[in-house]
C-alpha cells in the first residue's frame, strides 16, 4: 500500500467528510473537496472543520513523505474567505523546513478558480518510525 492509499483509507474522520488526497510526493501534497449540504454551517458556508480537515490530511501526507511516521503538534489556520455549497476546494501543502524531527509546511486552501479561502501552518513531531508503505 502506499503513502496516499493508507492516508486515504485510514483516515477514516477525512474519508467520511469526502476529503480525498489527490497528489503526494516528497514535500508536496494536494488533497481536494466539493462543498456539500453537510458541510454547512448554521450561516449556511463551509464549515470550518472542513477547511482544517482538508489542509490537515494534506498537512499529514507532506510530514509523512518522507517515510517516517509524523504527527501534527501545532497548526494554526486564518480564514479569508468563506466557501458556498458546490464550491470545489484544493489544498495544497508545500514543506518549508524538512527539519529532522520538526518539519515546517505551509497550507493555501483555494476555490478551483484559484481564491484563496484560508491558509494554514503546521509543525509536526518525527517519531522515528518508518512508514509501512511502497513509495
Amino acid at each position: 500500500m502506499t503513502l496516499i492509499e493508507k492516508l486515504n483509507n485510514e483516515d477514516r474522520f477525512a474519508k467520511g467528510i469526502g476529503v480525498q488526497l489527490t497528489e503526494l510526493r516528497e514535500g508536496y501534497a494536494r488533497a481536494e473537496l466539493t462543498v456539500e449540504e453537510r458541510h454547512l454551517n448554521g450561516a449556511g458556508v463551509c464549515q470550518g472543520g472542513v477547511f482544517y480537515t482538508l489542509a490537515d490530511l494534506a498537512f499529514a501526507g507532506v510530514a509523512n513523505s518522507r517515510g517516517i511516521l509524523t504527527l501534527g503538534i501545532s497548526n494554526t489556520i486564518t480564514f479569508i474567505q468563506s466557501a458556498q455549497l458546490g464550491d470545489h476546494l484544493i489544498a495544497e501543502c508545500r514543506e518549508v523546513v524538512d527539519h529532522h524531527r520538526l518539519p515546517y509546511c505551509d497550507v493555501h486552501i483555494r476555490k478551483e478558480d484559484g481564491s484563496i479561502l484560508a491558509v494554514m501552518t503546521g509543525l509536526g513531531y518525527r517519531l522515528h518510525k518508518p512508514l509501512n508503505v511502497n513509495s
